[in-house]
C-alpha cells in the first residue's frame, strides 16, 4: 500500500505582522514612545547647548544643585535626582512591559520570543566585545563596556517620525519587542556589575514594601494613596543598599499582574497603570534625564578633537555604529540560517540592517551606565556623553539612509495593512491565512 506523502513543512517566517489587537497596542505604544523621544532631542539639545555657552556655569550649578533630606542620605543633586529617581518610573514601565511581553505578548511563544531574544543578546554582545577590544589595544578604560550595549526606544521611534519611515508592523513589532528586551538585559548588567558596595540589610528591608505593594495589585487595588508611598519607600531602601535604585521599578513592575479577572472588568491593571505612568516616564521623567545627562562641555575644537581620541569614545561609537549593526543583523542571519526561516514577504535583509543600525541610537541608558561606571561629572564620563552623542548621530544619519531607500516599499505593505474592504473594524490582511505564512510566526 503506498504510503501518502507527508506533508511539506511550512517554512517560518522572520518578522511577521502578529495579532490585530498585538499591532494595535504596538502602535499606540509607539505613539506615546514618538512623543517622548520629541521631548528627549529637545531636553539633550537644550543641554548641548547651554553647557557650551557662556552661561555653562549656570547649567553646572543647576544640575550640581543638591535637594532632599540629608539625615536620610537623600540629599542629591538634581542630576542624581533625575538618574536615579526619574529614571525609576522609567524601568517601572519597562516592568510592566516586560510582564505584558512574557505574559501576553509575543515573548509567552518560545518561537516568537527567539527572534528578539537572540537578536538581543547579539546587539548586547559585539558592541561590549568593540568596546573591550579597542580599549584592550589601546590601554583605554575597560570598565565602560556596557555603555555601547543599550538601545533608546524612544529616540529611534522620534527619528522614524522625523524622516517619516512607514515601517511595516511586523518591523515596529520586532524594534519594540527588541528594546524590551535590551532593556531587561541592560537592568540586569547595572544591577550585577555596577553596584559597587551591597548592604543586604536595607535591600532585604526593601522586600517588605514591595511585597506589599503586591499584595495590593495582586488584590486589583488602584490607589495611588496606597502604590505610591509604597513605592516610594522601596525605591529608598533599594538606593540605600547600594543597588541602582531604577531596579527598584523593574521589580514593582514585574508584580502587577497582567491578565483581567473577567472579561467584563476592562483593563487589565498592567495596562491601566501603563496608561497612566507611561506618559509621565515619556514626557516628563526620560526628557529631564536626558536634559540633566546630555549637557557636556565639550570645550571647542580642542576639546571635541581630545574626547574623540579617547579609546573609550572611540569604543563607545565602534559599538554603537558597528557593533549594533554587526550583532543584530549577524545574529538574525544565523537564526534563520539554523532553522531555515525565511524573511517576510515583501521584506528583505537590508530592511534588517536599517533596523539594526537604528538600534544603533543608545542614549537614556548608556548615558546612566557612563554616570556609573566613571563618576558624574569626571573627564571620562565627559568623553562617554560626546562617545554616545556622536556614535548616536552616526546611527541615526545611516540608519536613516538605509530606511528611507526602502519608504517606497514600507509605503505599499502599510497600505495592504490598513485595507479593510468590508469596513468591520479589522484590516483585511489579519483576517487572511496564506497558505504559505506559519501561523505562530517568530
Amino acid at each position: 500500500m503506498t504510503q501518502p506523502e507527508p506533508t511539506p513543512r511550512t517554512p517560518q517566517r522572520l518578522f511577521s505582522r502578529g495579532s490585530f489587537l498585538e499591532s494595535s497596542r504596538i502602535a499606540e505604544v509607539l505613539r506615546a514612545e514618538t512623543t517622548g523621544g520629541m521631548l528627549l532631542i529637545a531636553g539633550a539639545l537644550v543641554a548641548i547647548v547651554w553647557a557650551n555657552t557662556a552661561w555653562s556655569g549656570s547649567y553646572a550649578d543647576l544640575r550640581d544643585l543638591r535637594v532632599g533630606p540629608e539625615s536620610l542620605h537623600l540629599d542629591l543633586t538634581l542630576g542624581t535626582w533625575a538618574a536615579d529617581g526619574l529614571l525609576a518610573i522609567f524601568f517601572f514601565v519597562v516592568g510592566l512591559e516586560l510582564k505584558r511581553e512574557f505574559v501576553a505578548g509575543d515573548l509567552r511563544d518560545p518561537r516568537r520570543a527567539a527572534l528578539p531574544v537572540v537578536a538581543a543578546v547579539g546587539g548586547m554582545a559585539v558592541p561590549a566585545l568593540l568596546y573591550v577590544a579597542w580599549n584592550a589595544g589601546f590601554d583605554g578604560d575597560l570598565a565602560g563596556w556596557a555603555i555601547p550595549t543599550a538601545t533608546d526606544i524612544a529616540f529611534a521611534v522620534a527619528i522614524l517620525a522625523v524622516i517619516s519611515t512607514h515601517l511595516p508592523t511586523g518591523l515596529r513589532t520586532f524594534l519594540l519587542t527588541l528594546a524590551v528586551v535590551d532593556d531587561l538585559l541592560a537592568i540586569t548588567v547595572i544591577a550585577i556589575f555596577y553596584t559597587d558596595e551591597l548592604r543586604p540589610t536595607y535591600l532585604l528591608l526593601a522586600l517588605l514594601p514591595i511585597a506589599a505593594f503586591a499584595v495590593l495589585v495582586q488584590k486589583r487595588i488602584r490607589s495611588g494613596w496606597l502604590l505610591v508611598p509604597l513605592a516610594v519607600v522601596a525605591w529608598a531602601l533599594v538606593h540605600e543598599s547600594g543597588v541602582h535604585a531604577t531596579v527598584a521599578g523593574v521589580l514593582l513592575g514585574f508584580t502587577v499582574p497582567v491578565v483581567r479577572q473577567a472579561a467584563g472588568d476592562g483593563p487589565g491593571l498592567a495596562e491601566h497603570l501603563e496608561h497612566l505612568v507611561r506618559p509621565i516616564s515619556a514626557g516628563i521623567a526620560v526628557p529631564v534625564f536626558a536634559f540633566f545627562a546630555a549637557g557636556v562641555d565639550v570645550g571647542g575644537l580642542q576639546g571635541l578633537r581630545d574626547a574623540l581620541t579617547d579609546p573609550v569614545a572611540v569604543g563607545i561609537m565602534l559599538g554603537l555604529v558597528v557593533g549594533k549593526t554587526i550583532g543584530i543583523s549577524g545574529s538574525t542571519w544565523l537564526l534563520a540560517t539554523f532553522t531555515r526561516a525565511d524573511l517576510d514577504d515583501e521584506l528583505s535583509w537590508v530592511d534588517v540592517v536599517g533596523m539594526a543600525m537604528l538600534a544603533g541610537i543608545g542614549f537614556t541608558v548608556s548615558l546612566l551606565i557612563g554616570e556609573l561606571a566613571y563618576g558624574a561629572g569626571t573627564p571620562q564620563d565627559e568623553h562617554v556623553k560626546v562617545g554616545v552623542l556622536v556614535g548616536s548621530l552616526v546611527a541615526t544619519v545611516l540608519a536613516t539612509i538605509v530606511l528611507r531607500s526602502r519608504n517606497k516599499v514600507y509605503r505599499r505593505i502599510q497600505e495592504k495593512e490598513q485595507r479593510d474592504a468590508d469596513r468591520d473594524g479589522v484590516p483585511d490582511v489579519y483576517q487572511q491565512r496564506d497558505a504559505r505564512e506559519d501561523p505562530s510566526g517568530l
